[in-house]
Formats: structure tokens, sequence, C-alpha cells
């Protein structure tokens, strides 16, 4: 089975996602150099709390941004395919990085252009209320990925790490159509709470009831 690099980190990466890092041990340096070089992807295994879960991403490198005197870099990276971690190496031999033998999950992407537009919705409507300017550009295609805007939908760790397990496009979609339409309710409710709060102490203009 071929051994492919890794690069364990403390957060879940998607397939179709775009991901920016910055670079700076040296055998993460050796790694994307190895990537540059000889055109290898490399896989992001989800690592929390001390130990290594068995899925992540595998992702190609798609450009060095920018590289600095002392070696570091900034890089960009795009999630490709579910990966399952089947056998851990500490070191690929004669290398300083570490690397594994994958199982490569490949994913069905289908996905229901009514849902999409459910979903996009449903984002807008949380975007709105809680202010925020800057939306996915996923969101502006008629059709896109689930896991295009599954780090936009307020996924806590865990419900990040059960989404990267769902392998079809359906579940995916309506496991973040159920998120949403269960965040929405809550996220409102946390928002008037803290209007009011934001209210303590200062001058109100309030028209008393007519009795």
């Amino acid at each position: 089975m071929q051994v492919y690099p890794l690069f364990p980190l403390q957060i879940v990466v998607f397939p179709h996602e775009d991901l920016n890092l910055h670079i700076f041990e040296p055998r993460y340096i050796e790694l994307i150099g190895d990537c540059k070089e000889n055109g290898l992807k490399f896989g992001i295994p989800t690592f929390r709390k001390g130990y290594k879960l068995d899925y992540g991403t595998l992702v190609e490198l798609t450009k060095i941004e920018k590289t600095y005197p002392d070696g570091r870099m900034d890089i960009r990276t795009k999630g490709i395919e579910v990966l399952r971690v089947k056998k851990y190496l500490n070191k690929i031999p004669e290398k300083l990085y570490p690397g594994g033998e994958l199982a490569l999950i490949k994913m069905d992407v289908e996905a229901d252009e009514d849902k999409c537009e459910r979903i996009r919705d449903l984002l807008m409507e949380l975007y709105s209320f809680m202010n925020i300017k800057v939306k996915p550009k996923a969101l502006e295609k008629d059709i896109f990925y689930s896991t295009e805007v599954a780090h936009k939908a307020g996924f806590n760790f865990n419900q990040e790490y059960h989404f990267l397990q769902l392998f079809t496009e359906y579940e995916r979609q309506e496991y973040l159509l159920d998120h949403l339409q269960t965040l929405i309710p809550v996220a409102k409710n946390m928002e008037e709470m803290r209007k009011k709060i934001q209210l303590n102490g200062h001058f109100k203009d309030i028209l008393p009831p007519k009795v």
C-alpha cells in the first residue's frame, strides 16, 4: 500500500475546501518542498487532545504564496477526498515528516439543487441577523458542495468530524439542513438576549400601555 506524507492538524479539513497554511516547522517545510518537487499529495488527519483520529482529508498543494528567508512558507491547498489512516508512521524513512498507509474514500458528490437553494437561504438568514458580511463564495453558484460551506455553518468540532464521515452528498445535505433548522432559532434567541443586555444602563423610550 502506498505511503503518503501526513501533516496532522487539530482541525477538520473537508474535500473541496480551500485551506491556507503557514508552514514553519522544519519537518513540514521539507514535506511541502517534496510535494512541490515531486507533485505529491499529502494527508491532513485530524488530531485532537493528544490522540490521533482515524479520518482526515487528502489535499494537494495549489500554490506557494510566499517563502521567507528562514524557509517558512505561506501555502494554498485544496481538499480532494476523505482518508482513513490504516497505519501511522512517526517518520517516513529518510524524511523528517510523518506518513501513513491510507484508505482513500471516494465521496458521492451528486448535489440536489433544491437542497442547495434551501441551504443557501438558511445560511443567508443566519448571516443576516448575526451581521456577518463575508459570505462563502460557494453560495454564488447554483449548485455547490456541502463541504464547501460546512465550516461556515456553525458546527462544533464533533459535528464537523461526524460530517466528514458522511460519504454521500444526500446525507451531508440532510445533516446540514437539520443542523441549520435547529441552530437558527437558538441563535436568534441568543442575539435577542445580547441586544437586551446591551440596553441595560441606557435611557429607553418605551411607550406605556393604554389602560
